[in-house]
């Protein structure tokens, strides 16, 4: 069985660090702006303020769950990341990262903080696969993903209802011998 120890794991530019009820304000001032969240698959006139109870309930998602991280740059939350519905026999999860931040997209955040998690998901918790999905217009997710080295396995057609338009949803995968490689 996997047991999660929650540790630091620090890249050149971000840190992945537990999460802690001190950072419910910093998640609060960044909100849910409507750029970022749509990519999850939330359409523009879904999209509500983000209020204390709810920064609360993030901080409180990310306290219990065991395998996830606060994507922290020079010193603040600027998203998390997580490795979720680990299989322990089968030794593969799935993968969610969000960067909350619409200045910090672009700059290669996401892609260290992914790559540090794979690191620590081969090598310390010798997984062999990790699975993402991600919808078809969320190309910068995308690129991010096939630069750490995903590849695109499957699309699953009209997955998602958003802004009143279907959308496809793209499977991703990467084993460890690709990782290694």
């Amino acid at each position: 069985m996997l047991v999660a120890v929650m540790v630091r794991l620090k890249g050149e530019a971000i840190t992945l660090r537990p999460a802690s009820f001190d950072d419910v304000d910093a998640r609060l001032s960044l909100g849910n702006p409507a750029e970022i969240v749509e990519m999850f698959g939330i359409g523009r006139d879904d999209v509500t303020p983000l209020t204390r109870e709810g920064a609360v309930r993030w901080i409180q998602g990310l306290v219990v769950h065991p395998h996830a991280w606060i994507i922290e740059f020079q010193g603040r939350l600027i998203g998390d990341i997580r490795l979720d519905r680990l299989v322990a026999i089968d030794r593969r999860a799935s993968m969610a990262i969000g960067i909350y931040d619409p200045q910090l997209l672009g700059k290669g955040l996401g892609s260290e903080a992914i790559r540090l998690l794979l690191h620590h998901a081969f090598n310390e918790l010798r997984l062999h696969r990790i699975g993402i999905r991600v919808l078809a217009y969320n190309t910068r997710a995308i690129r991010a993903y096939e630069k750490c080295g995903f590849v695109i396995e499957g699309r699953e057609r009209e997955a998602a209802f958003v802004n009143g338009v279907w959308h496809d949803d793209i499977m991703m995968g990467l084993l460890e011998t690709d990782f290694s490689a």
